[in-house]
């Protein structure tokens, strides 16, 4: 935190700006919130920055809970509902927009051009995001090589993502990681 001296204008203009950028969804914007949270405005350190992902990711909800998360950091709960409010509000007047707009050219071949272009660079902004999150939490190489064996074994197998999840509580329990 930065010791009281944001504005709630600022935490808000900062989500509000980035919920436009997050194309498929708040993880993929992930980069862009740590470095203008961690890097640029110091409001978190790397591992207050790594707990509110984990404690958004363990929590039932959407994954846009991280903003509020951060928000509620920097300003206390009028901060959790200003960030939630900045990252969620643009793009929802955005989707109403397209999509109403898309909607009157049911026979144009626009829409699923523009989804196919979306794809590949929503699956990069997840690379990205899972990139920083890794770089911020695998200290040791032991957490590196458990981090990078789950994400071999995530894309190249049907493995269901909770084995993977337990397999590396089992090994942090442990003490290996």
């Amino acid at each position: 935190m930065d010791g009281g001296t944001t504005s709630l204008g600022s935490l808000a203009l900062r989500f509000a700006m980035m919920s436009l950028f997050a194309i498929g969804g708040a993880n993929a914007a992930i980069p862009e919130i740590h470095r203008i949270v961690v890097t640029s405005q110091h409001w978190l350190t790397e591992l207050q920055f790594a707990d509110a992902f984990a404690i958004a990711q363990l929590s039932p909800g959407p994954n846009v809970m991280i903003v509020t998360m951060i928000g509620y950091q920097v300003a206390g709960v009028v901060g959790a509902l200003v960030a939630t409010l900045a990252m969620c509000g643009p793009t929802a007047v955005l989707a109403l927009c397209v999509s109403r707009l898309l909607g009157r050219s049911s026979r144009s071949p626009w829409p699923a051009l523009i989804q196919s272009a979306l794809v590949p660079l929503s699956i990069g902004l997840m690379t990205a995001s899972g990139w920083i999150l890794a770089s911020t939490t695998d200290r040791t190489t032991a957490a590196f090589l458990v981090t990078a064996s789950a994400a071999v074994l995530a894309a190249t197998t049907r493995l269901n993502p909770l084995w993977l999840l337990l397999a590396g509580g089992i090994l942090g329990f442990a003490g290996i990681v």
